[in-house]
């Protein structure tokens, strides 16, 4: 017995068009009206981008950061875990958590650019190059006004403000991230630790 190629439309599984891939013309509106049952993906130049499935250990320091920032935050602010952010209309970005502006204006899975205050990132070996050169740049120049990335192995946060256009680090631990924007921050890494 041999394994025969699957056709996906047959069966009725969404994948991008290869043609339009190769044409890098997809939009913002191409994204907001994929199938329910299509993968995660980011717009990055007009180009369909899968997202992989984050690990445990990603997931669970994205978590536990989502809930430092649920008890900690100011009302004025909100916090969110796997949604998107429209940076332009040939370009979405899938952080790991935000923390958004209120009131909270979202109509489907993305949200403004405007709306943001803060894009983290948790960089997993997939993701490297993105997330340390590639998306810091879009969220700078979306007008995203901090940025932090934070490394697994071992575990350190660096966190970053927007100064004339461009991230420049504001402070980095693998103890205590000690930060006053968005808001006084005291954050024991630990806490974030899976």
């Amino acid at each position: 017995m041999t394994a025969q190629p699957i056709d996906p439309a047959a069966y009725g599984m969404w994948t991008p068009d290869p043609v339009r891939q190769r044409l890098a013309n997809y939009t913002i509106e191409d994204v907001l009206a994929l199938p329910d049952d299509a993968p995660r993906v980011e717009l990055r130049d007009g180009v369909l981008v899968v997202i992989p499935s984050p690990t445990y250990g990603h997931q669970t320091i994205s978590n536990l950061l989502w809930m430092w920032f649920r008890r900690n935050a100011p009302l004025d602010l909100s916090t969110v875990t796997a949604v998107g952010v429209v940076i332009s209309h040939r370009n979405t970005l899938e952080p790991d958590v935000l923390l958004l502006r209120r009131p909270v204006v979202a109509e489907s899975h993305y949200f403004d650019a405007a709306q943001v205050v803060l894009a983290v990132e948790v960089v997993s070996p997939g993701t490297r190059r993105r997330d340390r050169l590639e998306k810091p740049a879009d969220y700078a120049d979306a007008g995203i006004p901090h940025y932090w990335r934070i490394e697994q192995n071992p575990l350190h946060v660096y966190a970053y403000d927007l100064v004339d256009g461009r991230y420049e680090l504001a402070a980095d631990a693998a103890e205590e991230l000690i930060v006053e924007k968005p808001f006084d921050i005291r954050l024991r890494v630990r806490d974030i630790a899976p």
